[in-house]
């Protein structure tokens, strides 16, 4: 089965679960046009995960899914509120679903969690979940090892599942790629920073527009984080990634002592446009590319 018919969305498009970004301005917005939103809900208390959850329903009808960071200390109160508010696309990531799969499932969610490598790929495949979103290094924010070109084609050739590609794609180039390297859709981060619906301060915006193919960095502290270089990764790397600095530049502005996650397909993109434009332009290239290329 096709994942638009399996999620019940137009274009197989996932906006990805940005930290203290993915909010109910932007998912619903990208689910409203016809592709995937994701509420990031890392972070968030209980009723604020209710509010993300009944605001975006508020303003669209059409699916929309949850991102579950396992590792947060609320994360059983989470699963419980979002089988509550009847929720039904969750995606994983920070750990494993498998001690809440019994319960999501009970409830019909369709499970898909993010995996860095083929490895977790294969065990999320035995655990029962729905599909697999495959990131590679390229992404921003916490990444693997494995570059996407490398890991799309070695996950989809592992497993039958229905698999998603995240990481370095931000054009119809870059999906109708993804396509040819083994996956049903894609998974995109970055690219929506630059939607006219994201809730990020404008310095952030016009940060991402500014940036070259090496203005990204990675900083490891209790994992590899991917974002863009400036004064806090250079004279403070081990504080350059916090939720607060995240916060400090997402909100306030602050671009040279904040935290401006990233990908490196930031160099890509130029201009601010409404999440639907955005989509469709993505998906009508991604066509065009794929009808277009010929091997002799």
């Amino acid at each position: 089965m096709k994942i638009t018919e399996l999620l019940g969305i137009q274009y197989p498009i996932f906006q990805g679960a940005m930290a203290h970004i993915a909010r109910y301005p932007l998912v619903s917005a990208v689910s409203e046009a016809g592709g995937l939103g994701i509420i990031a809900a890392g972070g968030l208390s209980g009723e604020e995960l209710r509010e993300q959850i009944r605001e975006t329903k508020k303003r669209t009808d059409k699916p929309f899914a949850v991102n579950l960071m396992l590792q947060m200390d609320n994360i059983s109160e989470q699963v419980d509120l979002l089988i509550e508010e009847k929720v039904k696309i969750v995606t994983t990531g920070a750990g494993t679903p498998k001690p809440h799969m019994k319960q999501l499932k009970q409830a019909g969610i369709k499970v898909f969690p993010v995996v860095p490598s083929v490895k977790l790929a294969k065990k999320m495949e035995q655990l029962g979940v729905d599909g697999i979103i495959a990131e590679g290094m390229e992404a921003g924010g916490h990444i693997g090892e494995t570059t996407t070109m490398t890991l799309i084609p070695q996950v989809a050739q592992a497993t039958e599942l229905p698999l998603i590609a995240a990481g370095g794609i931000g054009d119809g180039r870059g999906m109708a790629a993804a396509f040819a390297l083994g996956a049903q859709g894609v998974q995109m981060g970055t690219a929506f920073l630059l939607a006219a619906e994201c809730p990020i301060h404008e310095n952030y915006q016009q940060a991402i527009i500014r940036a070259n193919d090496t203005a990204t960095t990675v900083i490891r502290k209790g994992g590899a984080i991917r974002g863009l270089k400036n004064r806090l990764t250079a004279e403070s790397p081990n504080e350059a990634f916090t939720l607060e600095a995240l916060r400090s530049a997402a909100d306030q502005g602050d671009i040279e002592q904040g935290c401006v996650m990233s990908g490196q397909i930031a160099g890509l993109l130029t201009q601010v446009k409404q999440a639907k434009d955005l989509i469709e332009e993505l998906y009508r290239e991604a066509k065009y590319v794929s009808e277009r290329i010929k091997i002799d």
